[in-house]
């Protein structure tokens, strides 16, 4: 303790230039806990989005309608269907739920208050793929999706709008294209998706209620989907399902062997696997940087640390004098250098915070601050101070005694 408070005294007497040595190291380490903590974050954001969306999710669509020769000559057509959803939950026993979709922005009215929104028109599976819950009330009953029903199910964003509460919401009548629906189901949060638009800024109601009624949909497509979301029973199994419903989407839909396939399927969990990575390389080059600004901060403190020791070195002489050994020596100097690298380190810690509650306050950033790798930046930083200050304290360490007194 001690040699603690003599370190501390020492670096006093130098106290502006003992700032400015910590700086490599301050930003070494803030750059270090930023990087971290907005890497966690961006990671918890990714599995949030992954266990929001559902697991192990394809989606299906169909380009645009085209006029292909052959293909139009054959009665082929380049939409998905309703009778598709149910063919590929027949065929593919790997897909667990087929969830079809039909959306489209509107507005919904309710009193003289109005709000627009995402409308969708869904199939009994869709709350199962895409992992929806419900905060209260019901889903749709079959019945209700056969016969075109007018219910709903609200989201929180849309309910909170529309009523001020979402408990509100339940047992409401809200009107679409004038058509009345009745919310039956007040929908749990799910936040932001993958491109950071509102998910629970929507209305679902039974896609026959869509197609016939609210969307306005002609009589040629009444039986259309534009979007199929199917769960897979397992991941090893997505690859060899997404061929699978390529190739029976196909076979349905006349599509030649030869003539390109119309109909797309994206992988969600490799879409967010791939953005991992993309946050994990640039995770790498800030911790590129963070690491040649620490170790430019080490340089600092074996320079200044050399500097300390000519200028010191009557005292050194003094003290070898009075009976202090090479060791004490070597070990004054060690813990000046390993308390200077720790100063700078709370320092940057301090820094670090305050940047990310900054960032927070302006952008919204999803950042996570560990313990951990802020105990691991300061053993990481005494590290430094021990590996770049030995060769100044070896250097006092072995100072002649004789020449150290003489010295001017």
């Amino acid at each position: 303790m001690k040699l603690v408070i003599t370190a501390l005294l020492s670096l006093r007497r130098n106290l502006m230039r003992s700032i400015l040595t910590t700086l490599g190291i301050v930003i070494g380490i803030s750059a270090v806990v930023i990087m971290f903590a907005l890497g966690e974050g961006a990671q918890r954001e990714v599995e949030q989005q992954i266990e929001s969306l559902g697991s192990n999710l394809l989606i299906v669509r169909a380009s645009p309608s085209r006029s292909v020769g052959a293909k139009g000559a054959a009665g082929g057509q380049d939409k998905l269907l309703l009778a598709d959803v149910d063919a590929l939950k027949r065929e593919i026993p790997e897909i667990i739920a087929a969830g079809a979709a039909n959306s489209r922005q509107t507005q919904i009215i309710v009193g003289n208050q109005n709000w627009n929104t995402s409308v969708s028109g869904i199939n009994a599976d869709m709350l199962t793929a895409s992992n929806w819950e419900l905060a209260a009330g019901r889903p749709f009953t079959e019945s209700e999706i056969r016969s075109s029903g007018r219910v709903a199910l609200i989201g929180q964003t849309v309910a909170e709008e529309l009523f001020g509460s979402p408990e509100l919401a339940l047992g409401a009548t809200v009107r679409v294209n004038k058509v009345p629906l009745e919310i039956v189901g007040l929908l749990k949060g799910k936040g932001q998706d993958m491109r950071g638009s509102d998910q629970d800024d929507t209305l679902l109601i039974p896609i026959s209620t869509a197609n016939r009624r609210v969307l306005g949909y002609n009589s040629n497509d009444v039986n259309r989907v534009s979007r199929l979301t199917l769960s897979v029973d397992d991941a090893r199994n997505m690859d060899y399902v997404s061929q699978e419903v390529v190739a029976l989407l196909n076979q349905r839909h006349r599509i030649g062997a030869n003539q390109p396939s119309p109909f797309s399927v994206m992988n969600l969990s490799q879409m967010l696997e791939t953005r991992a990575q993309a946050n994990q390389v640039f995770n790498s080059l800030l911790a590129g940087v963070a690491g040649v600004s620490l170790l430019v901060g080490g340089i600092g403190v074996m320079n200044i640390m050399l500097v300390s020791v000519t200028e010191r070195t009557r005292e050194i002489g003094l003290r070898m004098a009075v009976g202090a050994r090479p060791r004490d020596i070597l070990l004054q100097f060690l813990i000046e250098s390993v308390v200077l690298c720790l100063l700078g380190a709370l320092m940057g810690l301090a820094l670090s915070v305050a940047t990310l509650v900054i960032l927070q306050a302006l952008f919204g950033w999803s950042m996570a601050l560990s313990p951990f790798i802020m105990m691991i930046s300061i053993g990481a930083t005494a590290l430094i101070g021990i590996g770049f200050g030995f060769y100044p304290a070896y250097q006092a360490a072995n100072l002649d005694p004789i020449e150290a007194l003489r010295y001017e």
